[in-house]
């Protein structure tokens, strides 16, 4: 336990990171002026491709990614910076997200010089927005239980296979998918690998699937014979486990794991500044701001970790883990608070925008790993099994 521990000593944003955040409120304020709270609530899922767009023409797609392919080539604290500004905005980020959170990164890291030169600077211009398949129907979180097949060929490979909950397949250009290149179902982890898969290509059906907040940011995405070039393979053929287990390292400990619901919190503390009983509230308010400011600091030391070029997979875990408790806290003491309370001072805003989070929270503990699975790979990190 004492070793896992020691990962996570704390620390801090760089001065110059932090300089970051001035000019990405003053480009806020022109490029998203606001909307309602229940809107930027949608923040974590709001797809809007000319706000992308607009974010790329400012050099912020893609910003960790090298100068030569378009990118900002900045470090992974500005980033941390960037996200953590938009978050609290309610900026609409999922278009260009996926692409410049994982893809992008993943591409540079493991792809050929060729991928690298067509993808990357189409991804900083916010002209391809990619998805990631990893869920199966019948391999949710088990990821290494997944059952779609790319076959080799003489030409290339053929696909054959079904993903679900893929975010915004219906929007995107591109996946990328972990899918089974040798071997059996039960060999688990071996003969794994990486493709892209150009979602317009024959044989390639995506269907949304709608919530039950009447939004469609999921889809399920079938493959049926589809023809891939012989460059579509990421990487070396069965090495997707590693790439995805690298991968998910970002995905898993940066700021949108602990700001899904800061929209709702932030509305909730100005509501009460309106209302003369504000004073009982101030405990449940503390105790969240208090659990913010710690996830933040773990999450900022997970970040250096990969600043370094480590993969902390388990403290990233972690940091999912915990900051989804947290995310999916705030409705409902807010909820409870609401419930408790006169109704009268209430706005109407915030009972939209909290019938929203209330909605989806649940969510929070399905993306990017389940609670259990994370538990699992934690407790192993710990020792404990």
């Amino acid at each position: 336990m004492s070793s896992l521990l020691s990962t996570l000593r704390l620390a801090s944003l760089p001065d110059a990171a932090q300089a970051m955040r001035a000019q990405v409120r003053e480009f806020l304020r022109t490029a998203w002026p606001g909307a309602a709270a229940h809107v930027r609530a949608r923040s974590w899922m709001g797809f809007d491709a000319d706000f992308s767009r607009k974010l790329a023409a400012r050099g912020w797609v893609g910003v960790t990614l090298p100068a030569r392919f378009g990118g900002a080539d900045l470090d992974a604290f500005s980033r941390y910076v960037l996200v953590e500004e938009l978050l609290c905005a309610g900026a609409p980020v999922s278009a260009h997200w996926i692409a410049d959170r994982q893809s992008g990164p993943l591409i540079l890291k493991f792809g050929t010089p060729q991928q690298q030169d067509f993808y990357l600077p189409l991804i900083c211009r916010g002209e391809a927005f990619f998805c990631i398949g990893m869920s199966e129907p019948n391999a949710g979180s088990d990821l290494a239980s997944v059952a779609t097949r790319a076959q080799r060929s003489d030409t290339g490979w053929v696909l054959n296979g079904q993903k679900v909950w893929t975010t915004n397949a219906h929007h995107c250009q591109y996946m990328i998918a972990l899918v089974r290149s040798s071997g059996e179902k039960g060999d688990r982890q071996a003969g794994l690998s990486q493709f892209i898969i150009d979602l317009s290509l024959p044989g390639v059906t995506v269907r949304p699937i709608r919530d039950v907040a009447g939004d469609a940011h999921f889809s399920e995405v079938f493959f049926d014979n589809v023809v891939l070039p012989l460059d579509a393979l990421i990487g070396t053929e069965g090495s997707g486990w590693a790439q995805v287990n690298a991968e998910l390292a970002f995905e898993r400990s940066g700021p949108e794991r602990i700001y899904s619901s800061i929209v709702l919190l932030e509305h909730w503390i100005d509501n009460l500044r309106r209302r003369p009983d504000s004073a009982q509230f101030a405990a449940s308010v503390g105790r969240l701001a208090t659990h913010l400011a710690v996830l933040r600091n773990m999450s900022i030391t997970v970040t250096a970790r990969l600043a370094l070029g480590e993969s902390p997979v388990v403290e990233a875990a972690l940091v999912k883990d915990l900051g989804t408790e947290f995310e999916q806290a705030i409705p409902t003491i807010i909820e409870a608070a609401v419930g408790d309370g006169p109704h009268g001072t209430l706005d109407a805003e915030l009972h939209r925008t909290l019938a929203y989070v209330s909605q989806i929270a649940p969510s929070y503990s399905l993306r990017g790993g389940t609670r259990e699975i994370l538990r699992g790979m934690i407790a192993r990190g710990l020792g404990l099994r």
